[in-house]
């Protein structure tokens, strides 16, 4: 506080310490500067940034972002970069520009291209007729808050916290020839009948797809019960007074808004069936009938061929293939965003 005191020199003020400055009466030209920025600047700016937290405030979010540039985008444009080129990985001055020739060779050339196309969609096909629905299914009947709908949340939920090459072990040992689970109940472990699930290139990818099922199905499940808690309870109770069972209520009333939430489920679906290389890289390393995009990628830029330009080429046909998707529900919801 600052208090006006006449002495026999003239008018002089003094501060209270702890308090807030007043001006001196009279001519507003006896404001000093720091007075009238104070009077200007509205209460909740008038506390400006100090130089410490700048220095915070960059380092919180400058780092973070410009080692996001480096390590996501500038390696996405590298790679698109050395699709256009020949690269064995070993010195920059043996990059040869070489065109489209390796889109051409890997669309017309590459006998395990089409294939892995071909598993890729039969991969997302699976994923959504059946871990979809099982998710959908498992999420209603945790809904109704039944006894131990924690228990059964976290059972369901735990093969989507595990890592992929716990689960591709797990599977390992539940198909194996000899000692085998499966092998075991139908009789099959026995020297002359065993079923290899694994190495049989007819029946390989369905078992993989069936331990990528079992992951896959958690993971709906927490995605569909998301949906539901946001469902208004208001609804179900005006579809019970006009009668509707549970069938009709969830069919007319309960599934129509989850909409945004099967968008959702669709986008995730596509991204996991596209990206889908742990499990199928521990199982048999991607070789005898389960070739995926991912793993052609990998076996040509670490492999032992080191084609590196040719294995970039394969990735910017996932990456587009990744981006008609994505982009598509981006776009929807932006609109959705400016609608509200």
């Amino acid at each position: 506080m600052t208090v006006t005191t006449n002495t026999g020199t003239g008018t002089g003020t003094t501060s209270t310490p702890g308090t807030a400055a007043v001006p001196p009466p009279g001519n507003p030209k006896n404001l000093t500067k720091n007075q009238a920025k104070r009077l200007r600047a509205p209460l909740g700016h008038r506390r400006l940034l100090t130089r410490r937290d700048r220095v915070t405030l960059g380092l919180m979010v400058g780092l973070p972002t410009i080692l996001h540039v480096m390590l996501v985008w500038l390696t996405a444009l590298a790679s698109i970069a050395l699709a256009f080129t020949t690269w064995d990985g070993i010195g920059f001055d043996s990059i040869k520009w070489v065109g489209l020739n390796n889109f051409k060779e890997l669309f017309t050339d590459n006998p395990q291209f089409w294939p892995a196309v071909e598993h890729n969609i039969i991969w997302f096909v699976v994923l959504i007729l059946i871990p979809t629905p099982m998710g959908l299914f498992l999420a209603v009947q945790l809904d109704k808050k039944i006894r131990f709908s924690k228990v059964y949340q976290t059972a369901f939920f735990l093969p989507v916290v595990l890592s992929m090459a716990v689960i591709g072990f797990v599977w390992q040992l539940v198909y194996n020839p000899d000692t085998g689970l499966i092998n075991s109940i139908i009789g099959a472990n026995e020297p002359g009948h065993y079923i290899d699930w694994i190495g049989d290139p007819d029946l390989n990818l369905w078992s993989v797809l069936i331990a990528a099922s079992w992951r896959h199905t958690g993971y709906m499940m927490i995605l569909y019960l998301a949906g539901l808690k946001g469902v208004d309870p208001a609804l179900r109770e005006a579809s019970s007074l006009d009668g509707a069972n549970e069938w009709q209520t969830f069919k007319n009333v309960i599934f129509p808004t989850l909409r945004p939430t099967n968008t959702v489920v669709l986008v995730v679906t596509i991204i996991e069936a596209l990206r889908a290389f742990d499990l199928v890289f521990v199982f048999n390393k991607g070789a005898q009938g389960t070739e995926l995009l991912s793993i052609l990628i990998t076996n040509n830029i670490i492999g032992e061929s080191s084609r590196v330009g040719y294995g970039s080429a394969i990735a910017v046909v996932l990456l587009v293939i990744s981006l008609a998707v994505i982009i598509p529900y981006l776009i929807a919801t932006f609109r959705k965003e400016r609608r509200a």
